[in-house]
């Protein structure tokens, strides 16, 4: 991880120890950065297992501190965090190499945490992205549709709860048009946009043009990976997230 974190730029970085134990409590009890960080100052378990000998009062890191993180490491880093824990276990006699010639692969879908997508709230949340990126930039627009925009989403959601499919269809094509208008005022006004505001508009078009039978949908303003997956079950018809593959020993305790 040295290749990854400079010890002697910026602020000192977090423990390694904590941070990897952290997101291993996050994903084991299935909990967001914040409920792993206040459970983890209630827990002293959590805090012997994340590299602590004495019980901690105050917060050791701020849950945007682990997206951070995710974001500095990448796939590479956790790569090189899987080899050295299967050193590790090899080291410590918990698996042998052996046990590794033979494994169980399944793939799964690992579910996002994100609303359910509605073409009425993504238009809703990506006019309000762009919103606050031309607020970042200084720039003004002719006009955010913020009030009329928010209002129509709950016109929306009540329509449809009332099976009123018209009306609901009505604002959902408000929402739309607001979100097109936002888009082509600030397309005239940014000449040479950046690099992560051009992705954005990228996104917002791709919204934009997605018709109900594309197979490429966007179903995540902030997970644009989000997949629609269907796999049969009787309780859950669709998943959204990504699929992942998962590979075990076949021996033993299941590395």
């Amino acid at each position: 991880m040295g290749l990854l974190l400079v010890p002697d730029f910026g602020r000192p970085a977090l423990p390694i120890g904590l941070v990897v134990g952290l997101h291993y409590l996050k994903y084991l009890y299935d909990v967001s950065d914040e409920g792993v960080v206040e459970m983890f100052l209630e827990n002293p378990y959590w805090q012997y297992f994340c590299g602590f000998e004495y019980f901690q009062h105050e917060f050791t890191c701020d849950p945007t501190s682990l997206v951070k993180w995710r974001r500095k490491v990448g796939s590479k880093g956790v790569e090189k965090l899987l080899t050295e824990t299967i050193k590790t276990a090899k080291k410590e006699g918990l698996i042998v190499s052996s046990e590794m010639k033979r494994v169980n692969v399944d793939t799964t879908v690992q579910e996002k945490a994100i609303q359910f997508p509605t073409d009425a709230r993504l238009y809703h949340k990506m006019r309000k992205m762009l919103v606050k990126e031309a607020k970042v930039r200084a720039v003004e627009l002719r006009q955010s549709y913020d009030r009329v925009s928010k209002r129509g989403l709950m016109k929306q959601g009540q329509y449809a709860h009332a099976q009123q499919m018209k009306r609901a269809r009505k604002a959902t094509k408000s929402l739309k048009t607001y979100l097109g208008r936002v888009l082509r005022d600030m397309e005239r006004k940014i000449i040479n946009p950046d690099e992560s505001l051009k992705n954005l508009f990228s996104m917002a078009h791709r919204l934009l043009d997605q018709k109900r039978e594309d197979s490429n949908k966007l179903y995540s303003i902030h997970a644009p990976e989000t997949e629609c997956i269907s796999k049969g079950k009787a309780h859950k018809k669709y998943e959204f997230g990504c699929k992942v593959s998962l590979v075990t020993t076949s021996k033993k305790a299941g590395w």
